[in-house]
């Protein structure tokens, strides 16, 4: 009891109204277009938990039951979140929270630095509307809403404002099984510090690291975007120490594969900014080609080194206008060219790379995981790009996002991923497995559920990796991870498609609501297979039927209609992993 009474003496000083000043300097968030006029029901300054599930308007008095405490499960090796809300009636400067360590009963120990809390801040989003196609700004209702995980030690708050803070805590692989318990800490200038309570219960259960997910989460990078974000050459040193802490996030998460470029943007320029070249071509003065795979290279490499090293998917053969460019090395200039596929251009420009491209790939030792990726391509056309591949580089594996329920067209192809509405059936599925092949499903801006728009619900990002698991895929694709709009921190909608749909996490390596809840997704698949891999070796009866109550649990996670209570379906499926 004395050591509860000490460890919180220590938090309530460290947070005391005599607390040094200092500024919060920050970015000041996009006015709301359209303010709430409901009443403010508090006064003062006030803090609860709240509910993940949840996203809390900036200005609108929060609908809640106040809480002080909070109890969150967890395996070791796993990240768990909780979401703080704290609202005011009067202006605040300098609003901190402080985590501290959380200590079991027999003084097991979670480090204060596995322990995070991130203030979350509001952009501007949309509507589905109809999803994908031509946006006008005066036909879509916009409102702010609450995604960005920001870095920020302090925030200042309006009065009559709301701002969550998202709580995370990586528990360690060696913890110790058992309740531990911590606090956070509240606090501004001049006010007193609010307290409230967190007990985590880990189980005796670990989760491998990410690195060793079976979860194949592909979410596709954008680097040129993290080079205009913060004003750097793109492929320069300062260009690549830019890129490490983002996409370490993304590793952090689980992710397979490197994206990576053959040429020219493999989309058209669809996006804000155009992919840059990762491979400059050459047609030199005698006809002769050479390539330089410097950039392309330093890219791999550097996602290698973060743990990214199932694939590199490589785009593309198919470019979205068939466009490729190249340096005439007799003029000196630059040459865009039109080469679709099944010409003679075709042949002619793609013929010498790919056998250049398999060598160097061989001298990396690259090249049993290397693919040529197509996205959405017609079946006429990939039967074109597949021939040429299956004649000048058959050892090159294949990778295809794909909306034309082509599966049985092509059943060998080692990475394919269908559009959610095309997911294939049980036969199929089970041939491919057989045969070791990767086979996954993706939404895009035609897909109003399960989605991570900024103005999804949160659960959704959650419910992706559930909707995989159900219908027996092995993970999920997403677009993009960061094709960041023009000002990304304050306004996440674009010309073309529902806001968020181009990013999930912002720059500076912030995270998001929906990339936390994506992880904890993954995280939930990885603990399902581990559950039934056991299950399944043990061969008894009693196995048996814990097994058919997680096929049971699974189920309804396998249809792609948004179900009335989806909050309350995940927290009721959850407890198979507190059995």
């Amino acid at each position: 009891m004395k050591k509860a009474i000490l460890f919180l003496s220590v938090l309530i000083a460290g947070c005391s109204p005599k607390v040094a000043e200092k500024e919060c300097d920050t970015f000041v968030e996009s006015a709301d277009p359209h303010p709430d006029a409901a009443a403010w029901r508090s006064t003062g300054f006030n803090v609860s938990f709240g509910s993940t599930d949840v996203r809390y308007a900036k200005y609108r008095h929060p609908d809640i039951s106040t809480a002080r405490s909070q109890k969150l499960y967890a395996w070791r090796g796993e990240r768990v979140s909780a979401q703080l809300v704290l609202w005011t009636s009067a202006p605040l400067q300098q609003v901190e929270c402080r985590v501290q360590a959380l200590q079991s009963a027999g003084g097991a120990v979670i480090p204060a630095e596995a322990v995070q809390a991130r203030f979350v801040r509001y952009v501007l989003t949309d509507v589905f509307g109809e999803g994908c196609g031509w946006r006008k700004a005066d036909e879509q209702p916009a409102f702010l809403v609450g995604d960005m995980l920001d870095n920020i030690a302090c925030i200042s708050m309006e009065a009559k404002s709301v701002r969550p803070v998202w709580i995370t805590i990586d528990v360690p692989p060696t913890a110790a099984a058992g309740a531990y318990r911590g606090a956070v800490e509240v606090c501004a200038r001049g006010k007193r510090p609010k307290t409230l309570a967190i007990e985590l219960s880990v189980a005796p259960k670990t989760l491998p690291p990410a690195s060793q997910w079976r979860y194949h989460l592909d979410l596709w990078q954008h680097p040129a975007a993290v080079a205009r974000v913060h004003n750097l050459k793109c492929w320069s040193d300062e260009h690549f120490d830019a890129l490490r802490p983002v996409m370490k996030m993304l590793a952090d998460a689980g992710q397979k594969v490197i994206t990576a470029t053959l040429n020219k943007d493999p989309w058209n320029h669809q996006c804000y900014d155009a992919y840059e070249d990762m491979i400059r071509w050459t047609k030199n003065a005698d006809g002769t080609w050479s390539y330089d795979y410097t950039v392309f290279d330093r890219w791999v490499n550097l996602m290698m080194e973060l743990g990214v090293n199932k694939m590199i998917s490589c785009y593309s053969l198919s470019p979205w206008n068939n466009e490729l460019r190249y340096r005439d090395a007799k003029s000196g200039e630059m040459v865009t060219v039109s080469a679709d596929p099944g010409t003679k251009k075709f042949a002619e420009m793609w013929r010498p790379f790919l056998k250049d491209f398999v060598q160097h790939l061989s001298q990396n030792k690259w090249l049993e995981i290397a693919n040529i990726a197509m996205d959405e391509r017609p079946p006429k056309v990939m039967d074109e790009v597949l021939d040429l591949l299956g004649k000048v580089a058959p050892q090159l594996g294949v990778s295809i996002a794909d909306n034309h329920k082509s599966y049985k067209r092509y059943p060998h192809i080692r990475d394919f991923c269908m559009d959610i509405g095309s997911i294939p059936d049980s036969a199929d599925l089970a041939y491919r497995k057989l045969k070791g092949l990767n086979t996954t499903y993706y939404v895009c801006c035609a897909d109003k559920f399960p989605n991570t728009f900024t103005f999804s619900d949160p659960a959704e990002a959650v419910y992706v990796a559930w909707h995989a698991k159900a219908k027996g895929l092995d993970g999920f694709l997403r677009w993009s991870y960061n094709s960041w709009v023009e000002n990304p921190v304050l306004d996440s909608r674009f010309r073309t498609w529902p806001a968020g749909d181009t990013y999930i996490v912002y720059p500076q390596a912030r995270s998001s609501i929906r990339f936390e809840r994506l992880r904890e997704g993954v995280q939930d698949y990885e603990k399902i297979s581990a559950l039934t891999g056991e299950l399944e070796q043990q061969k008894t009866p009693e196995a048996e039927a814990q097994l058919q109550s997680i096929r049971a649990t699974l189920k309804p996670f396998s249809a792609s209609v948004k179900p009335d209570s989806l909050g309350a379906m995940l927290e009721q499926a959850k407890m198979l992993f507190r059995q």
